[in-house]
């Protein structure tokens, strides 16, 4: 994925780009620190704070998506589209739910019509407990773990 130079009126840096090419790649919700995990050997001298900033800058940009709702432990979103997320409370594992069906719509005018405000953009977490969970086979995932 190439980020367009006009548009971020940034220099389109080598780790920047392989950055935004490996989190738009996965269906996992992964951290900084497993992002620079995977990136270290093919970005020699890059740093954990080189991934930080990039990831900041990205989510500014509307590039990126960032999660604050597995514990402490942020994380990040490759898929911009619009779909939501569901949160195993117990181990932290984070799914996708598909797309909008018209119901986040009404929110939205609901929102809107109840306030004055302007919904610009909207986003839903759910929590709960995970199948694995649920049965007993659950483990607390680290940061390296998101499948």
């Amino acid at each position: 994925m190439i980020l367009d130079k006009a548009e971020t009126h940034r220099r389109n840096t080598r780790q920047r780009v392989a950055l935004l090419e490996l989190l738009t790649s996965v269906t996992c919700h992964p951290s900084a620190q497993w992002l620079y995990e995977q990136l270290a050997a093919s970005c020699p001298g890059m740093s954990l704070a080189t991934v930080y900033r990039n990831l900041s800058l990205l989510a500014k940009e509307g590039k990126i998506r960032t999660l604050h709702c597995a514990g402490d432990t942020v994380r990040f979103d490759g898929d911009i589209g619009i779909h939501y997320h569901v949160v195993c409370s117990q181990c932290g594992a984070i799914v996708d739910i598909p797309g909008d069906t018209g119901e986040s719509t009404r929110l939205c005018e609901l929102a809107h019509r109840t306030s004055g405000y302007v919904v610009s953009d909207h986003s839903f977490d759910f929590y709960g407990i995970c199948p694995d969970c649920q049965s007993g086979n659950h483990t607390v995932l680290k940061d390296h773990q998101f499948l």
